[in-house]
Order: C-alpha cells, then structure tokens, then sequence
C-alpha cells in the first residue's frame, strides 16, 4: 500500500510538473523554453521541499535569477503542500523520477522547435558530435546532418613518416582526460587525413569514456549558431552550451576568419575552456600564425598548444594506403599499378582513393576484368592529363583575363559589372574543371568565399547549354590551358 500511495504521489507530482511547463512555455516564449527550462527535472520532495535538477550550474543559476520567482509562485497554486524549492545541479538523476519526470516526455509530446542550438546529444544538429554523453547513442544519432565516416578510425589510419607525429597527438587526446596540450591544432592542404583524425578521435571516445561531453562543428556551424543567438537576443545559452563541454573541436577553422564578432566570442569561449582545463582541437589548412582575418590575440593563444602540420605523402605513404584501401575493397591490386598510382596521383589521399576507386569499380563492372597498367592509364586518363599538365589557377586568370580583355587585377576585384563578373566566374569554372583545388582555396585566389564559386560553377554550367557563344569561347579556354 505504501508503495502504491508514493506512486500515485509522483505521477500527480509530475503531471503537475507538466501543466507548469506548458504555462511556463506559454509566459516565456518556446525560444527562452527549449534552452533554459526543458533542460530541468524534478528531484526529490522530503517534507515539503521539492528539489529541481539544472544539468549545470551555469544553467542552475540562470534559472535562479530569472524564473524561480515565477516557478515558485505557480507551484504554490498547484500545490500548496510544497513549501520550499531548492535549485540544484544534478546531471544524472537516479531518484524514483528518473524515467517520467524530465520536463520531459510530456511536454515533448506536444510538438515545439527545437532547440535553436540544437546541443543536447539527441538532436545532434551541430552536425557530427553534439551533446552531454556519448553513452548509448547510434552512430546516425552521432552523425547527424554531416555522418561521421565509420571507417575514420585510428586503426584505419594509415601511418607514415609524414602523418606519424600528428596521429600520436590525436591519439594521445583522444586517450587522456587530462589536457598535456591545449589547444591542438591540426593542419595541412586539403586531403591529407586531418578529418580522418578528427573522426578518430570522437570515434575513440565515444568507445572507451562515452560520457565525455564532446562538441564537434565546423567553423562555418558556429558562425551560423552564434548569429542565430545573436538574431534571437538569446546568448547566454549559446554561451552556457559551449562553455559547459569537455571537448570542443572546430574543423576547417579558416573559414572564422573576418568574422569579428565571432571571432570575439569564440576567443572568450577558448579562453574559459583552457582555463578551466577542458580539451581544444581544432583543424585547418593553414598554420595559425598564416591564417588570413584572424586576430592576433586569438592567433596568439592558437600557437600556445601544440601545432601539428600534417605535411604531403611521400611514396611509401602512398603505397601503404593503396595497398589497405585496396583490402578493404576486396580486389587484388598489381603492385605495378601501385607502384604506378602512387607516382602519379602525390596531391592529397582523397584523390588516391578515388582513383583506386574507379579502377576497382570498373574492374567490377566489366565482370571481375583484371586490373591492369594499361586498363588503369585508360580509366584515369583525364586525371591523369590534368595531373601531367598541372594548370595552375594563376595562369587560368592569366588567359582567362586576355581572353575577355580585362585584367587580371579587375578578375580578383569585388566589380560586380557583367563584364567583370562573368569572365569571373568562367574562371573560377576552369579552376574547378582543370585543377585538383578545393572550393576554398580557389575562393581565396578571386578574394571569395566557397559559396561564390559553387554559384560560379553551377551559373557557368547552365549557361554552357543556353549560350553557344559562351560554350565556344570555354572550350578554346579549355583547349589552350590543356595544350
């Protein structure tokens, strides 16, 4: 009987718990109710004194100085047998309550935004990692808009000369609680495992202390979160979100630069981490002290961790790899062709892969045809003409701007008059078509961001079908830049 009267009284308790929300969804706004109240749950209730559990106590305090009055004042006409209530900070609650009283379930059946920050683990939003455990989550939940790489492990990694520092660091991270470094960051050109290791390392923790809090976003994800806060007059949760972690890792940290605001934000959010002796990765393709648009106080406590430059593979390097991606694939390579692949394709890992890729693929499509040195020269001949020619995006500028007569000055500038912007982006086409260059290095050489040369790319492209004149004026370009 007792037992079942302490039933009755929590289901009660909490559905009184799930009226209050509603109305406090309802005075304060669902922006202001998804970051700082859906986060709470009820704890213990001894002799009138309820206890309601904040998971931090940044978020605690919060709650305290701008929504206990209200809340205590509501409970009081809910429930005039509660006297008193105490705010505490419990981040796993193993009372009776666990299960049905976290704001919870009720409230979550009736639909609301999400959380504009999107940080706690479920909705993973930021991309790969977001959240206050690792414990128990799928890999699609860890994944989120951007899926981790499953095979981005530390045992897939193939270690060389050239990586073989940067995979200790990462490993070490990855392994100790206790920061011996801080920040580190990671750097080199474009494909040459600096993602791989990021993976790994979220990869590793996730299997052996899951309940590490870990955040994981590219650059461009916090400049977007921090201006919706910015947008929505709500910062101190997006401060309380990122300031509360174990781990903080930002990929592609280039793309923070111009971004002042940001930039300041984030300085102060780096500097409360590392203070607080909380773990910073964060990779790049550039060292910090190159990184264009960064402030120097903030270039300054970049270069006060340790900075890891992943150099270019050398030939053993590439073997290793074609030889483990070619076991991974199932298919028998020739050493030959190896050899051959890894003299040839020596810009970045991905494009070596890619390439095995092909080859594998046509071997497979063609009934399991043996892969040969001449089968491989065939399937990769336009890599392998773009490789042998190595256009460079200066001299596509170069002839681009005396094709069009303009010069190459006007071709980087910001006119935005046709007959600058359109040789612009014909250019930065050609760059996409005829180099190994990612968007964001070619963005550089025209002063533009990623964006404007994916717009580029895909304008061109459809003008190509409706323009003969422009798609006869690109082929010539073409044909010049490959002669």
């Amino acid at each position: 009987m007792a037992e079942e009267a302490f039933a009755t009284e929590g289901r009660t308790i909490d559905n009184q718990w799930g009226q209050i929300c509603n109305q406090l969804k309802m005075e304060f706004g669902e922006t202001a109710f998804d970051s700082w109240l859906k986060p709470l749950s009820i704890g213990d209730i001894n002799d009138g004194v309820m206890n309601i559990c904040a998971p931090t106590a940044f978020m605690k305090n919060w709650v305290v100085t701008h929504y206990s009055d209200r809340i205590n004042k509501i409970w009081e006409q809910q429930n005039p047998s509660i006297k008193k209530i105490n705010f505490i900070v419990q981040t796993s609650f193993g009372n009776r309550r666990s299960e049905d009283t976290s704001l919870l379930k009720k409230i979550s059946s009736t639909p609301t935004p999400q959380n504009i920050y999107g940080c706690n683990i479920n909705s993973s939003s930021f991309g790969l990692v977001a959240g206050s455990s690792l414990a128990n989550v799928s890999n699609q939940e860890l994944a989120g808009s951007t899926p981790l790489n499953p095979n981005y492990t530390f045992e897939n990694f193939v270690v060389g000369k050239t990586n073989e520092f940067a995979y200790a660091a990462a490993k070490k991270v990855a392994e100790s609680k206790n920061v011996s470094f801080n920040p580190l960051f990671l750097y080199s050109s474009v494909g040459l495992g600096k993602t791989h290791l990021m993976h790994s390392i979220i990869w590793h923790i996730k299997k052996n202390d899951p309940n590490r809090n870990v955040i994981y976003l590219t650059a461009e994800q916090f400049v977007y979160k921090f201006v919706k806060a910015l947008r929505y007059k709500d910062t101190a949760a997006f401060k309380e979100q990122f300031r509360s972690v174990d781990v903080l890792m930002v990929d592609d940290f280039q793309f923070m630069g111009n971004k002042g605001t940001t930039q300041e934000e984030f300085f102060h959010t780096f500097s409360s981490l590392v203070e607080e002796g909380k773990q910073v990765i964060i990779s790049a393709d550039k060292s910090p002290t190159d990184l264009d648009g960064i402030e120097e106080r903030l270039k300054s406590r970049l270069v006060g961790g340790l900075v890891v430059d992943i150099m270019p593979t050398n030939f053993d390097l590439r073997m290793g790899i074609l030889k483990r991606k070619a076991e991974v694939l199932g298919i028998d390579l020739p050493e030959k062709v190896a050899e051959f692949l890894a003299q040839k394709i020596t810009s970045n890992v991905r494009e070596l892969e890619g390439s095995l890729k092909r080859v594998a693929a046509h071997s497979q499509l063609l009934s399991g045809k043996e892969i040969t040195l001449d089968m491989t020269q065939d399937v990769l001949k336009d890599m392998l003409r773009s490789i042998d020619r190595k256009t460079t995006i200066d001299e596509i500028q170069k002839k681009v701007a005396e094709h069009f007569n303009i010069s190459v000055k006007e071709l980087q500038s910001s006119r935005r008059a046709r007959t600058v912007a359109r040789p612009r982006q014909v250019a930065m086409y050609l760059a996409k078509q005829l180099t190994s260059r990612s968007l964001p290095e070619i963005g550089r050489k025209f002063d533009r961001d990623h964006t404007t040369v994916m717009h580029a790319v895909r304008k061109v492209e459809e003008l190509i079908i409706e323009d003969q004149s422009l798609a006869e004026n690109i082929e010539v370009l073409r044909r010049t830049l490959e002669n």
